[in-house]
Order: structure tokens, then C-alpha cells, then sequence
């Protein structure tokens, strides 16, 4: 029997490359091929691969004294970036979070760390946290850098919330803002100390809430009431057996749709208000113009001349459109909230299945109208 060839320099070299560059690949590693330990050069006890930005986290709870050893690993963007890790003891979410932020810069190229008391989502700025914290140091391997430290947590909890994020820059020693893609935006979740873990987001933080509420009532009023309302004026009128339900139909769809886009042009407002380091400028300026615009036409309810009125005309060209630009501003508005919010696919699915339903339904009675009206015009004809 033959032995097997040896191999040769060529293969020897190709597996120590490849074996090299899936070590030092981030996206290669899970939670359970790390063996990372604590300032006392002991292995964490627990490991949670986290559900996004190619993050992990290593922890060891330690009951009798309260305290929780933890250890973060994530990529930064880019060189120049940050990762950080933190808890939020009063809520969820980046608002209230107490914060551990790494980013490589300091004497050497050493990994510095800070600690970042979230007050607001303009106040990232270093601050002392509201629980102790100590054993605190950074690292880069690879171009991934590892937060360790020991924090304190309250005795007797199961739980904790906490949240994670990456950025792509540092200015001043300062962190810069991160992105606010799907993946920065649910980088949160509830740690169990009990070590069974499912990725699972904590319920929905108060500032998410007050999103979710604000563009509902703003797709409601702006995106489904309002194209109504002008569908009706449009085509019911033409039926002289509707007059003068249409109208009062009509009235009743803006007025309603009026009502509920102030609410949630006021829950806009409000969010503007108490993200001052957020501005979605484009967004907030055509929702100002939007509210302009529809207030100028309720106005027209009250400014309404009669039908023989010789200026009748000129009302007619400013009510209709006032009316057709608050359509269309309010549907553009609406998809760019979207691109904010990032809601489940099904949610811009759905409206978008409104809006053609809404089309299609339109251009139906715009041929019925076309051809009521040429009919009634044969017929008077001589």
C-alpha cells in the first residue's frame, strides 16, 4: 500500500492563509469560539452572540455583591470609529442609557474609554454614570475592539436593559453621531442574568412609541382622510341625487383629517423638541408647509362665496389647489417618514395598497364622470 502524498508548500501556504484571515475576520466569529476573561484572568460565565451589528457580549453576574463583569466586542464602521456598550436603568432605548464608549486614538494608538451618561440625544458628551463602574479598559485586535470593565447593578434583579452601538468617527475625543439605519436603530435588548438568552427587544421605548403614534395619525389624515375627501368632491357631485350629501361627506373627511394631522403634526413637534441632536430637516419643513397649507383651506370653509358669486371662480382656483398640494405633500411627507421610522415592510406595503386602491378607484369614476358630462351635453345639444 501506497502512502498519501505529502503536501506541498503551495497547499501548506493556502490553509495558513486562509486559516489567518477567517481568525481575523469579525463576521466569522461567534460568541462561543472567543475565550475572553476578567480583570481576575477568569473566563466569562455567559456568551450572547447579539442580533445586530456583528456584535458580542460576555458577562459574569455576580450576585453576592451585586456586580456584573462584562466584556463587549465589535467592529467600529471604519479605524477612526467607536463601538460602545451600556445599560439603561430606568427605561430602553439610547435615552437614559449609562454608557461605556471605546474608540483607538489615545498615546500609541490605545484604546480609550469613556463613560457617557445619556441624557438626551444631544448630550453625548463623557460623564460620570449613576452606578459604579471600575476594572474599566479597552483593546484592538484585528480591528475590533473589546470594552471590559466591572459595573454595578441593583441586587435581587433578573434583568437588565441594555444597548449597543457603532460609529464612524471621533472628533475631540468625542464620539460622532452613528448611523440610523435599521440595524443602529434595534441594537437593544434585555440581558438575563440567568444565561438564557433570546434575542429579544425589551417593549417598545416611550420615543419609538411616540413615532409609531405620529406617523399613524399622519397617514391616516394626510395620506388616506385627505385623498378621500377631494376623491368625493370631485365625482359625487356629478349625481344630482347626492347633492348635498357629497358635501357634507366631504367636509366631514377634511375637517376630520384636518383634526387628526394637527395631533400628530403636534407629536412631530414635540419629537423635534426633544431631539436636538436628530434634525430630519427635509421631513420637518414640508411638515410645516403641510400644516400651513391645510389650515389655508379649512380657512375656505368659512370663505366660501355662493355659487352665483362673481368671484366665485377665484375661490374655486385657490380651493382646489390648496387642496391637490396638501395630497401630494402629505403622500410625499409620508413615504420620507418611512425612510425615518424603518417599520416592517408590511406597514409601507400596506399604505402603498391604499394609495392604488385609492388610484384606481379614481380613475373608475373619473371615465364615469367623463362620461356623464359629454352625455349631458349631447343631450342639450340641438
Amino acid at each position: 500500500m501506497t502512502s498519501p502524498p505529502s503536501p506541498t508548500l503551495p497547499q501548506i501556504l493556502l490553509l495558513l492563509f486562509v486559516l489567518a484571515v477567517s481568525a481575523a475576520t469579525p463576521s466569522a466569529l461567534t460568541c462561543t469560539t472567543q475565550r475572553l476573561t476578567d480583570s481576575a484572568n477568569k473566563l466569562f460565565a455567559n456568551c450572547l452572540d447579539l442580533p445586530v451589528l456583528n456584535s458580542f457580549l460576555h458577562w459574569t453576574h455576580d450576585a453576592a455583591n451585586a456586580s456584573l463583569s462584562v466584556a463587549f466586542q465589535a467592529a467600529p464602521p471604519n479605524p477612526k470609529g467607536w463601538v460602545s456598550w451600556g445599560i439603561n436603568p430606568n427605561g430602553v432605548g439610547m435615552v437614559g442609557a449609562q454608557v461605556l464608549a471605546a474608540f483607538k486614538g489615545g498615546d500609541r494608538g490605545a484604546v480609550t474609554v469613556n463613560t457617557l451618561d445619556l441624557k438626551s440625544y444631544s448630550g453625548i458628551v463623557p460623564g460620570k454614570l449613576s452606578f459604579d463602574v471600575w476594572d474599566m479598559r479597552g483593546e484592538e485586535v484585528g480591528g475590533v475592539i473589546r470594552i471590559f470593565a466591572k459595573v454595578k447593578v441593583p441586587e435581587k434583579v433578573e434583568s437588565v436593559n441594555h444597548v449597543w452601538q457603532v460609529g464612524p468617527s471621533v472628533t475631540a475625543g468625542r464620539i460622532d453621531r452613528h448611523d440610523f439605519q435599521p440595524a443602529n436603530l434595534n441594537s437593544k435588548g434585555i440581558l438575563s442574568f440567568s444565561g438564557e438568552q433570546s434575542n429579544v427587544a425589551p417593549a417598545v421605548d416611550p420615543v419609538t412609541k411616540k413615532k409609531n403614534i405620529h406617523g399613524i395619525l399622519n397617514a391616516m389624515s394626510w395620506g388616506v382622510l385627505f385623498p378621500l375627501g377631494v376623491i368625493i368632491a370631485r365625482y359625487m357631485r356629478t349625481f344630482p341625487s347626492a347633492d348635498p350629501a357629497w358635501f357634507y361627506l366631504h367636509v366631514g373627511c377634511q375637517v376630520s383629517a384636518y383634526a387628526i394631522g394637527v395631533a400628530g403634526w403636534g407629536t412631530g413637534m414635540k419629537l423635534g423638541s426633544e431631539s436636538e441632536g436628530v434634525q430630519y430637516s427635509v421631513h420637518r419643513n414640508l411638515g410645516i408647509a403641510l400644516f400651513c397649507f391645510a389650515t389655508l383651506q379649512i380657512f375656505a370653509l368659512f370663505l366660501r362665496p355662493v355659487k352665483t358669486h362673481k368671484y366665485r371662480y377665484i375661490w374655486n382656483a385657490y380651493h382646489h389647489s390648496i387642496g391637490y398640494t396638501v395630497v401630494i405633500l402629505g403622500i410625499i411627507n409620508i413615504f420620507r417618514g418611512f425612510k425615518i421610522l424603518h417599520p416592517d415592510e408590511k406597514w409601507k406595503t400596506t399604505y402603498t395598497g391604499v394609495l392604488i386602491a385609492l388610484g384606481v378607484v379614481a380613475l373608475f369614476l373619473e371615465v364615469i364622470t367623463w362620461i356623464i358630462v359629454l352625455r349631458r351635453k349631447s343631450n342639450k345639444s340641438p
